[in-house]
């Protein structure tokens, strides 16, 4: 329950609950965020774990307080993105087929395995990059590429553009907007903001899945 309870004030407020592990564990910090995203990006039953708004939200802290360096947090979570995409492409390539099999694990549901398969249906490879800004596809799009046809040398290309872009993007997003007063002030509505852009993609498909199947 604690884990729950603090998943969800992670996805809720990433900036408060940043700034708590900062005054806690002081420069431990950027293992804890490394581990936040490597967790992310590489087991695919962990798909709901902060990724943007965290992003945006350590951009916010590195311009404001100075508690944490760009210099230091942006090559980190690339690599963390790109150490955990390999993990979860491998886990796809030695146990999709198990995996696929079972309605759901932890929190991993077979419906989103469809959709990102889908979703790497219709987009090709550039859905590896594509998939970084959208939540849970995030995570299950490398399991999805290791579990199908795409060869390694093709996926990893595609991952690490990937990787640095979100990371990048979004990081400095946060770093020049949270120099704003408004967003400093409103930041709750900043972060809510970010999730119903980033879920969007996934509420669009499933309305249009729902309607295209009453009309079958």
């Amino acid at each position: 329950m604690e884990i729950l309870e603090f998943l969800i004030a992670f996805l809720k407020d990433p900036l408060t609950v940043i700034q708590g592990l900062i005054e806690q564990y002081d420069k431990l910090i950027y293992f804890i965020l490394f581990l936040v995203v490597f967790v992310e990006t590489g087991f695919v039953v962990m798909p709901l774990l902060p990724g943007d708004s965290m992003l945006f939200a350590i951009g916010v802290i590195a311009a404001t307080t100075g508690q944490l360096s760009m210099t230091i947090i942006i090559p980190l979570l690339i690599i963390a993105a790109l150490l955990g995409d390999n993990v979860n492409y491998f886990i796809g390539n030695k146990f999709g087929v198990y995996i696929k099999k079972k309605e759901k694990i932890l929190f991993l549901k077979k419906e989103y395995i469809t959709q990102t398969e889908q979703f790497f249906e219709k987009n090709g490879g550039k859905a590896v990059i594509m998939a970084r800004f959208v939540p849970i596809i995030r995570t299950i799009a490398p399991f999805v590429a290791g579990a199908g046809s795409m060869q390694y040398y093709k996926y990893i290309l595609y991952c690490i553009s990937g990787a640095v872009i979100w990371v990048t993007s979004i990081t400095f997003l946060g770093y020049f907007m949270g120099q704003v007063s408004w967003v400093k002030d409103n930041f709750e509505k900043v972060v809510l903001s970010i999730i119903i852009i980033s879920v969007l993609p996934i509420v669009v498909k499933i309305v249009k899945n729902k309607i295209a199947h009453k009309t079958n």
